[in-house]
């Protein structure tokens, strides 16, 4: 990559008021096959005409999960606080953060950013226009050969829609503190945690002192334990299960990070299920079930993804980028996905818990 390529990022920040444009604004924005700038508008989009929200991050960058897992760059993007509900592609249930384009977003005040907005939006316009039915019919194709859906989504397209990213752009960091997508001390200590990887992973002898010492020293700056360990199941051999059969809105703990490294096979799979470091900051913690997830479209594939084992979102529990190499601070916050035995309901924690206190006291009372 060249590093004077010119870099045409979005001109709002975090925290900027826009309004998302008519249905009728975005479908002149877009070619005659629904996008602009190789970015697909999806029909789960439309219900946002017309609404407000507050910029949720700049989407200068993303992470391509189509080809090998790397960073990309991306133009005249933001994303506010809008995820796909996935009622045109097959009922898909990944709950995917939305791109917004500039050109689809109208700024709320009069500042220079949104003069210059409007004035771009103004030239994407011209020469362009799509109908509403086309927008739907870009969805999805069936595969001749196989009698298969092939879905097509912003998931999907988005190596098409984004540049090449490298990894020591330091163009992108300033981005990502000007923009307000992270502070300068999130940075930081992003950096510091790939340099310590990096040193321990260097066949020094160092590895294992230095994954002892942070265990044992993370609680001092409220970190998390070392987040790249691995399962000892052998891979091939069955991994344990467990069924709570939990609905959404349930409040539910998850289990500290041994607990779950005991689940998981030497890949750090349980019944496939990857088990991300970027999980690991969220162990031990309380929250709720946002939805049940058994069917996702595969981004590589466009084919449409059972789970054979049932998992679970939980509500703002998300991928913050902080450990994942080459794509730092990446603002696409994908849901981590989670095993019913990585959980436990708390509820009945608590129920143990004030019946135990009950016995207590009974005792004391009766003594």
């Amino acid at each position: 990559m060249n590093f004077l390529t010119v870099v045409n990022s979005s001109h709002l920040k975090v925290g900027d008021w826009v309004e998302v444009r008519s249905k009728e604004e975005i479908l002149r924005t877009l070619d005659k096959d629904g996008r602009l700038e190789g970015m697909p508008f999806m029909p789960e989009m439309f219900s946002f005409c017309g609404s407000r929200f507050q910029v949720y991050k700049r989407a200068h960058k993303t992470c391509d999960t189509v080809f090998p897992v790397r960073g990309r760059r991306v133009d005249h993007s933001v994303h506010l606080e809008t995820r796909c509900n996935g009622s045109a592609h097959g009922g898909c249930q990944a709950t995917c953060l939305l791109f917004w384009k500039d050109a689809w977003l109208k700024p709320i005040g009069n500042s220079a950013s949104g003069q210059m907005l409007t004035s771009d939006t103004a030239k994407q316009t011209s020469d362009r226009g799509c109908s509403e039915s086309v927008v739907f019919e870009r969805t999805q194709r069936i595969d001749s050969d196989k009698c298969e859906r092939i879905y097509s989504c912003q998931a999907t397209q988005l190596p098409y829609a984004t540049r090449h990213l490298e990894w020591w752009d330091i163009r992108q960091y300033v981005e990502d503190v000007l923009s307000g997508n992270v502070s300068l001390w999130q940075l930081f200590c992003g950096f510091v945690y790939f340099a310590y990887y990096n040193l321990s992973i260097a066949g020094i002898g160092l590895g294992r002192a230095m994954r002892w010492s942070y265990d044992h020293f993370y609680p001092l700056w409220g970190g998390a334990p070392f987040p790249r360990r691995h399962g000892s199941i052998p891979h091939g051999r069955s991994t344990p299960t467990a069924e709570l059969d939990l609905q959404p809105g349930e409040l539910v703990r998850i289990k500290p990070y041994k607990e779950i490294l005991a689940t998981l096979d030497t890949r750090d799979r349980n019944r496939g299920l990857y088990f991300d470091a970027e999980e690991v900051p969220y162990c031990g913690g309380d929250y709720r079930v946002l939805k049940r997830v058994t069917k996702i479209i595969n981004e590589k594939t466009g084919r449409m993804l059972e789970f054979k084992t049932p998992c679970l979102i939980l509500e703002d529990v998300i991928c913050r980028s902080r450990y994942s190499e080459c794509r730092l601070a990446c603002p696409r916050s994908i849901y981590s996905y989670w095993r019913e035995v990585w959980l436990e309901r708390v509820e009945l924690r608590s129920l143990r818990g004030s019946v135990e206190i009950e016995d207590k006291c009974e005792t004391v009372s009766g003594t």
